[in-house]
């Protein structure tokens, strides 16, 4: 039986790609979902779709929005966190209005819905939170100005509750996936290694919520290649254009 049977999560950012097959899974579990994302219609067909899902639409770029989808939330036992915008950036064409919109979808947004859920999860001494973040947060990366910055602080964000929030009850996790083939990634020019299928990604993400372990990485051995660039010399890391 899944330790997902029976328990209410509320999966942001579930409209497409990751987020959609994450809720599907955990349908296939007997979870209760709750979808979110910007569109209440996309989320509607979804959850016609999926059969068994509650519709509820949020902008999590807006305050206001964030605050009365929660107020409409009810009890919940867990969130997944996977809202997130991309676009690639060099340096050369930098573009502050871009940057600070993947800031605001990928980490901010994680800020305002955190704001409201830990309280009930404190409260009960009990909740779920899983982060998708990305192995790009590792490490600084050609042509990901914004991005990168803002799944390294979606993953300092994460550290810091795993910390503070231990032995409280609350499990804290964060996912971070390589390349996955979604529109996001369809904007890109370049090889993608060990690029996967949304429904593969779901997969890990799934199994690492049947568990309390901290940190999840995939695929493997990509994970560890961007990993291991933490612990080479900068002259090295930086001596190849």
């Amino acid at each position: 039986m899944s330790a997902l049977k029976g328990q209410t999560f509320w999966v942001i950012g579930a409209s497409e790609g990751l987020g959609r097959e994450i809720a599907r899974g955990l349908v296939g579990a007997e979870a209760h979902v709750i979808l979110s994302a910007r569109s209440q219609e996309r989320l509607q067909q979804l959850s016609w779709a999926l059969g068994a899902a509650t519709p509820l639409a949020m902008d999590v770029t807006d305050d206001s929005s964030v605050a009365a989808a929660a107020k409409d939330l009810g009890q919940i036992d867990g969130v997944i966190y996977n809202a997130g915008a991309y676009v690639p950036m060099r340096s050369q064409d930098f573009d502050s209005a871009q940057a600070q919109a993947m800031m605001d979808v990928n980490y901010a947004g994680a800020l305002r819905v955190l704001g409201h859920v830990l309280p009930q999860f404190i409260a009960k001494g009990t909740g779920s939170i899983t982060l998708v973040g990305s192995l790009a947060g590792y490490h600084g990366l050609p042509a990901a100005v914004g991005y990168a910055a803002s799944k390294a602080a979606l993953i300092s964000l994460a550290e810091t509750m795993r910390h503070d929030l231990r032995g409280t009850g609350i499990t804290v996790r964060i996912v971070n996936p390589g390349f996955i083939k979604t529109r996001l990634t369809d904007k890109n020019d370049f090889a993608m290694p060990q690029l996967m299928s949304p429904e593969t990604a779901a997969d890990h993400v799934l199994k690492a919520m049947e568990y309390r372990r901290f940190r999840t990485d995939f695929p493997r051995p990509f994970s560890w290649a961007i990993k291991a660039l933490a612990l080479l010399p900068d002259w090295l890391v930086y001596r190849f254009k």
